[in-house]
């Protein structure tokens, strides 16, 4: 019988709002919407044959006091059971005996941590009984004082997550603003179908349409928003992750349609207020190592750090400094410039989708972003150089009406030769400033470009370079043909026929056709080092034409 003025709540609804966050179900998960009419303290060393329980009380065992206990957990069950409990909750361990009586009789078990008042828990979910309305309230109050709480705690985002997903048996997972996952807690139920989730998930333009301007997130209202996904029956709740006003990423909690509940909307709302914390705490520490970092690299520039110290203060930044390296620096081309701050990003995104090994720090005075990438012993240029491509291909995706500079210094293979390969880079970064080109400039292949470049007379030029390669570039317009671009993959490739074959996808049998043909059309013969000289300064001059 419902007691005066109670209201139905099922065991589920209990759960959620009125025992403690870190409570588990141990049992009977699929047994949770049953309704709870009142609840009831047992003390283990106390007699329960006298004990008045009405049908659908949920029974909390309290933890067992100085005197020795007079029922065991699994007498304990049992007597649930006979009195037709909702579910019992017990305060500290369960054995295994007494969770295999409880699954036979059908009787959820849940564990709360037995360092907390049994009076209290009781008090709170009397209190969600007759007054469900005040005690969601409050729960809200205490949801986001224990999110906070593991912040506070320098528990970590991990932690965060998982306390959301203990408390709402959703999947949870948080996207920075580029929607690259920073932590996720997955269910069960979802891990089949987790890959079309994720894959639908980092996808800006599935973002709710209010939350595509990071700058105006903090004006949405409703603070959390209900999104169906295109997986049947599976919705999520999703919440800006705001700091200064400004939208950092995005917490969702995901479920079944008709799962999603006020309590679920509650954890995502202060969920994402935690996890903003947490990431401005993140933020922080990150801005202090990488000021610490740019004060030792400048320190290193000026010769300033023993290679005993360079290696201590690499193990700090988790950076083996013996290494072979090669230094990048990049800079925005142009007038009208963005910050700093983003080509910053970009390239700290890419090393890290790379999972490359790297030391990025930003000199404002100097307008550059400047990268030491630890690379292959074996083939340092050729990797770096593959590196830096991906930099200026991503800079021309996100920004395609700005212009990018990039220059690579000379291998250092220890830390005494840092200081020169970042000399290296700045000039061939000013030499691709000059050229206006975006294509990375290594500081060996420099040599040949400063020599064409300090000729004068570009008339002289382009007659050499039509003398030379003129019948080919007719014969490749004429015919839709590619034998220039066969050349360069010649050159590319230091003459081996193997390697150029593959990196132009042809058989080699192809590419000996078409260097017949090249021999042919231009009347020369590839086999005289002149020639190859000729044809390849020819190709250099080409390019430089084309780009200044």
């Amino acid at each position: 019988m419902k007691r005066p003025g109670a209201q139905e709540i099922t065991v589920e609804e209990v759960r959620k709002l009125a025992l403690p966050l870190s409570t588990y179900i141990l049992s009977g998960e699929g047994l949770l919407d049953r309704p709870v009419t009142w609840t009831t303290v047992i003390h283990p060393e106390d007699d329960i044959s006298s004990k008045q329980v009405q049908k659908r009380e949920l029974v909390l065992i309290a933890p067992v006091n100085n005197p020795p206990k007079a029922h065991g957990d699994t007498e304990l069950i049992q007597w649930c059971a006979g009195v037709q409990a909702s579910a019992v909750a017990f305060c500290g361990a369960v054995s295994p005996s007494a969770l295999a009586e409880a699954k036979a009789r059908n009787l959820p078990v849940l564990n709360v941590t037995s360092n907390v008042r049994i009076r209290e828990i009781e008090k709170t979910i009397i209190g969600l009984l007759v007054n469900r309305k005040g005690q969601v309230e409050r729960r809200a109050i205490q949801i986001y004082r224990q999110l906070t709480q593991i912040s506070s705690r320098n528990e970590g985002m991990d932690e965060l997550i998982a306390a959301m997903a203990r408390l709402t048996k959703k999947a949870v997972v948080i996207h920075d603003k580029r929607l690259h996952p920073l932590s996720h807690k997955i269910q069960p139920e979802f891990v089949d179908i987790w890959d079309d989730i994720e894959f639908f998930l980092k996808k800006q333009d599935n973002l709710p349409v209010e939350l595509h301007d990071r700058h105006r997130v903090v004006e949405v209202d409703p603070p959390v928003l209900m999104q169906a996904l295109p997986i049947s029956g599976v919705a999520r709740l999703v919440a800006p992750v705001i700091t200064k006003g400004v939208g950092r990423g995005y917490l969702s909690i995901i479920g079944r349609e008709g799962d999603l509940d006020e309590i679920d909307q509650l954890v995502c709302e202060h969920g994402a207020a935690a996890c903003a914390l947490e990431m401005a705490k993140q933020k922080a520490v990150n801005e202090t190592e990488k000021r610490l970092r740019g004060t030792f690299l400048d320190r290193l520039l000026l010769g300033d750090v023993s290679q005993q110290e360079a290696v201590r203060q690499g193990e700090r930044f988790n950076h083996e400094m013996t290494q072979t390296h090669i230094a990048f620096v990049l800079s925005w081309r142009g007038e009208n410039r963005p910050s700093l701050r983003r080509l910053e990003t970009t390239v700290n995104t890419i090393i890290t989708s790379r999972s490359c090994s790297a030391l990025v720090w930003t000199r404002e005075k100097e307008g550059q972003v400047v990268v030491f990438h630890a690379t292959d012993y074996s083939d340092p240029v050729d990797q770096s150089m593959e590196l830096s491509n991906a930099f200026s291909r991503e800079l021309n995706r996100q920004y395609p009406q700005y212009r990018i500079a990039i220059g690579l210094g000379q291998v250092a293979r220890d830390i005494n030769g840092w200081r020169s390969s970042y000399r290296d880079a700045v000039q061939a970064m000013e030499l691709a400033e000059r050229l206006k080109t975006d294509s990375p400039l290594y500081i060996g292949d420099l040599g040949v470009y400063q020599l064409i470049l300090s000729l004068s007379d570009r008339d002289k030029l382009s007659d050499f370079c039509e003398d030379t390669l003129g019948p080919i570039m007719d014969y490749d317009m004429r015919q839709n043909a590619d034998l220039i671009k066969t050349l360069e993959a010649f050159f590319t490739c230091h003459g081996n026929l193997s390697q150029t074959a593959e990196s132009l996808i042809v058989h080699r049998n192809t590419l000996l056709y078409r260097m017949n043909r090249i021999s042919e059309i231009a009347g020369i013969d590839l086999n005289r080092p002149e020639t190859r000289l000729a044809l390849h300064l020819a190709l250099t001059i080409r390019r430089l034409l084309a780009l200044s």
